[in-house]
Formats: structure tokens, sequence, C-alpha cells
């Protein structure tokens, strides 16, 4: 486990499958995680029993815990170790526990995580240019926008530009 001030980071366990199946097939996050289609309890079973560690699977998926519930999930993607850097991504599932600071605490808490024991040395996200309280949740932890791909991601009928974030630890 991994401690923040108010919450836990925590590898995932069996008894996370129900509510990975629930945030992962909410459509509401699908266009932020490039989701097109459900994910099925078998298919995130197997996930569950072949993770490995961040060395192997080149990410790691941690369970943010709030008071002993989960209450999300923080990534870390497209490790490259040679390089010392990862992809971020996070999710607090229930609208209930958004605004409340679990998500700047969970991201803090990763980046000394990251710094300590991985020895990295860059973090970097990519947030659609109309997610707003996204942008504004890595911009109060430090990310900085390094750049935008204009209208890059397919949004209902329309596109949106996004922008790639990053931050020296």
């Amino acid at each position: 486990m991994i401690k923040g001030n108010n919450i836990i980071l925590r590898a995932s366990e069996p008894s996370d499958l129900e509510s990975m199946y629930l945030w992962e097939n909410d459509v509401r996050s699908w266009h932020v995680t490039n989701t097109y289609i459900p994910f099925s309890r078998t298919t995130l079973q197997k996930y569950l029993d072949s993770v490995q560690d961040i060395f192997s699977d080149k990410q790691l998926r941690l369970i943010i815990e709030e008071n002993k519930v989960p209450v999300g999930m923080i990534d870390l993607f497209d490790y490259e170790p040679f390089h010392q850097r990862a992809g971020i991504g996070i999710l607090v599932a229930d609208d209930l526990n958004r605004n409340k600071g679990i998500a700047t605490d969970a991201i803090e808490t990763l980046k000394k995580y990251c710094k300590a024991q991985l020895g990295m040395r860059i973090l970097f996200c990519n947030i659609l240019e109309d997610n707003l309280p996204s942008l504004r949740l890595f911009e109060k932890c430090g990310f900085n926008k390094n750049g935008i791909k204009p209208n890059w991601h397919k949004k209902g009928n329309d596109f949106v530009g996004e922008y790639f974030l990053q931050i020296e630890l």
C-alpha cells in the first residue's frame, strides 16, 4: 500500500472486480479512455489474474481507497524505464467523491512513489481541451501544457483538441 494524506493506493484485488466492471463500463468516461465496447467480467478477471509488475507489464493500475472504500483508479501506462517516464491517468468514479481532494492526493502520492521507488523523472498525460476539471487538476499538481493536437479526438459528431501535459519529478 502507498499512503497519501487521506487516501491509500493499493494493488487491485479479486474483490475489486465488481467495482472495476462498473467503472470500466461507464459510458460517460469512454471518450476519455478510448473505450468503444464494454468489458466483460471474464476479461477483467483475466486482467486481474495476469497482472505482474510495472517492469514486465509496462503499466500499473492502482485502486484509490478513501476510508477503506475503493473510490477510483490511478494508472501508469507506457512505462519506459530507460527514459524514466510514464503516462498517468486517473478516475474518481462517483460524482459525489469529486472535488474533495481525492484525485489531487492520489496524483501527489503517485508522483512521490514514482520518483522515490521507481526512479522516474517524467510523468505525462493527455487531456481533451474541453475537459476543464482534469486540466485544472493536473495543472494544480504541477503539470505543464506542452502542446495541443488540434481536432485530434472524435467526440460525438465533433472533434476536440487534446493537450499534452508533463511534469519533471
